[in-house]
């Protein structure tokens, strides 16, 4: 599995809410850097998790929707 990349945008954005989430919950402060490196941390430790779940989570709901369609599919046959 690649990477998880983000645009600059995102990235600080999501450095911003690490900063705030430990500043607030720890009493830390994160710099820029080091907050970086957090979120590179976290992106490679449990990025792929996350990716993972989500795909589980699709499937079960696609699963769910084929189900619905094959069962109308049975009650419109004569």
């Amino acid at each position: 599995m690649a990477d998880i990349e983000f645009s600059q945008a995102q990235k600080d954005a999501l450095v911003d809410k690490l900063q705030r989430y430990m500043d607030k919950e720890l009493d830390l402060e994160l710099g820029q850097f080091d907050g970086e490196f957090l979120l590179d941390f976290i992106s490679k430790e449990f990025g792929n998790i996350y990716y993972n779940q989500g795909l589980y989570d699709a499937q079960t709901v696609l699963s769910e929707r084929l189900d619905t369609l094959t069962d109308a599919i049975l009650q419109l046959e004569k």
